[in-house]
């Protein structure tokens, strides 16, 4: 279905809506509210759409006026309004691209350092805090998981949840090696460093994917939680760590209260990163997966963060760039996104 076919998305809409008026329609939870959701994204992009093209309607009849009057104060207004109508048809063009499976689904990111000790720790910290400024300066919710300190500054690994809509579609393009280099604050002869993180996008695997996984894989160990700087510390054992030992994939989550619910998030987490790996292995069963890794280093970089020489950011997937590190580091990378989503657009179009 086209996105933005109005007549589809309405015909769509109007059997989603005849869906709710069955007697069995509430008494299944979980599909009543994967129904809903649906409904309230699509009357979302019709009200969207009716609006931009009203809009638009309303500028053709303001310059058909101009052509027949000079009315400067009319001129300053079609200026205004032809400006703000770019700006609207640019968002609509990106909701566009939000076509993929999992788009709307929540995000779960994992950042780990690549060699180097402390300054690639530190290098993962400063990722960290980009996404959490991003994330609440667009409305979207962060959840911290899983948080193992770093041994001088930073962090040796976080998990994180970015949930709101759209999440994994935006946080999708952000999954790779990013490099840094600068002028080492950890290094007293001043000298230049270059520093790899890995992050990792997985999206939330809501309840209605189904994923049958062996209990018998899994290792389920539990410890006593404790956070950033003494965040989340806990008396009681309540933090999980479970390992699927047949692909050695290993999650943890210490952000909830109780050691039933760090478990339940837990396998969550570890269902996203088996159907992330059975779709990319094209593999039929979670048996069959072998969970190979990847070294976090020069040459599989997805963007570089320059401070010195010269400062600079830069996707090497798009060549998109900016000269304003301070700013992207403070959380402005939604432009670093769009133009991944729009090139990857692209491609499948092609």
């Amino acid at each position: 279905m086209n996105l933005f076919d109005i007549e589809e998305l309405k015909t769509k809409l109007k059997q989603l809506e005849e869906q709710t008026t069955a007697q069995d329609f509430w008494n299944d939870s979980q599909n009543s509210g994967k129904v809903l959701g649906e409904i309230k994204r699509i009357k979302t992009k019709c009200e969207t759409y009716s609006k931009l093209n009203a809009e638009i309607d309303n500028l053709i009849e303001m310059n058909k006026l101009l052509q027949t009057e000079n009315d400067e104060e009319l001129a300053k207004e079609l200026l205004k309004g032809t400006k703000q109508a770019k700006k609207d048809v640019e968002k609509l063009e990106i909701a566009t691209l939000f076509s993929g499976k999992y788009d709307n689904n929540n995000a779960i990111v994992t950042i780990h350092p690549g060699a180097g000790g402390t300054e690639s720790q530190d290098w993962a910290e400063m990722l960290y805090r980009m996404y959490t400024r991003w994330a609440t300066q667009n409305d979207f919710e962060v959840k911290e998981l899983d948080y193992l300190e770093g041994e001088e500054a930073g962090l040796k690994s976080v998990t994180f949840e970015i949930s709101g809509d759209n999440s994994y579609g935006y946080m999708k393009s952000e999954k790779g090696v990013h490099r840094l280099v600068r002028i080492s604050p950890f290094d007293s002869g001043g000298r230049r460093h270059t520093s790899f993180a890995s992050v990792e996008v997985l999206p939330e695997i809501t309840d209605d994917i189904e994923i049958e996984i062996n209990p018998d894989d899994l290792r389920v160990d539990t410890y006593r939680a404790s956070g950033a700087g003494g965040q989340h510390i806990n008396k009681t054992s309540s933090a999980v760590r479970i390992t699927h030992i047949p692909t050695n994939i290993v999650v943890a989550c210490q952000s909830e209260r109780s050691q039933i619910q760090n478990r339940e998030t837990a396998m969550k987490m570890l269902k996203s990163k088996l159907l992330d790996l059975k779709e990319k292995e094209h593999k039929e069963k979670i048996e069959d997966l072998k969970g190979e890794q990847k070294d976090i280093a020069w040459g599989s970089q997805i963007r570089s963060y320059v401070f010195c020489p010269y400062t600079m950011v830069k996707d090497h997937r798009t060549n998109y760039e900016v000269g304003n590190v301070e700013a992207v580091m403070d959380g402005d990378i939604t432009n670093f996104m769009e133009s991944y989503l729009k090139q990857a657009n692209n491609k499948t179009e092609q």
